[in-house]
């Protein structure tokens, strides 16, 4: 998967965050009194924000880095990319209600209503950090590419770079209040499918294996290349 795929999906994401993230980005608590203080404190939930997204990748990674190992990385990646393109006709609210617990979300959110009436860094970041983990299907569709990446490093770059992706919607809703109308928010998140379909197309693409370079490679051949019998590889 490449990073682009990685930057769409968080810069369009972004539209998508907009709504359901921005009445927490015009929340968060000043941290200090000067405009230096309110700048580095919204600069500190975004980084816990992407941290999280980070450990995600890697996680993502060590799973993708496995199903390599195992030769499962073919299959795998055409029942990601699928799923991905089917979930754009499910109700994502039916989508959100089975990947989390209820509870686990309550949970999270009492958490992050603690930490909104703290103004300190660490607090911001934390907030950051655990608002990275509510339940939202473009994290799981970016999870999801970076499982299809070639090491565990890569997976966590894939993640981040989608983090980085959504930092100037959420940052200019955190320093303009609401930068872009409703009106045209509304308009413009017909453009996140557009994202998904992008990315749920490269992974059917990558399972596939077709043998085209970049794009579709040779995934059979890579997994043989990572088994070997007395450290010399089999192919």
């Amino acid at each position: 998967m490449h990073l682009w795929t990685a930057w769409l999906l968080g810069l369009l994401g972004g539209l998508h965050c907009a709504g359901m993230c921005g009445p927490l980005m015009l929340a968060l608590p000043r941290s200090g009194t000067s405009n230096a203080g309110f700048v580095v404190g919204r600069l500190a939930y975004q980084g816990g924000r992407i941290s999280t997204y980070a450990v995600i990748g890697i996680v993502a990674g060590l799973a993708g880095r496995g199903l390599a190992i195992a030769g499962w990385q073919r299959g795998v990646s055409l029942v990601l990319g699928v799923v991905m393109l089917s979930a754009l006709v499910v109700s994502p609210r039916a989508m959100t209600g089975l990947a989390w617990p209820v509870k686990v979300v309550g949970r999270l959110k009492m958490a992050m209503a603690g930490l909104l009436r703290r103004r300190g860094l660490l607090s911001l970041s934390l907030l950051g950090a655990l608002n990275g983990l509510l339940p939202c299907g473009l994290v799981y569709a970016a999870g999801a590419g970076a499982a299809t990446m070639e090491s565990v490093w890569d997976g966590a770059t894939y993640m981040i770079v989608f983090g980085l992706g959504t930092l100037p919607m959420m940052l200019g809703i955190s320093f303009c209040g609401q930068l872009v109308p409703a009106s045209v928010r509304l308009r413009l998140r017909h453009l996140v499918p557009v994202s998904v379909a992008i990315v749920g197309g490269l992974l059917v693409l990558r399972g596939l294996s077709l043998g085209i370079p970049y794009l579709s490679p040779d995934l059979a051949t890579g997994a043989a290349c990572h088994t070997a019998v007395g450290g010399v590889p089999v192919r």
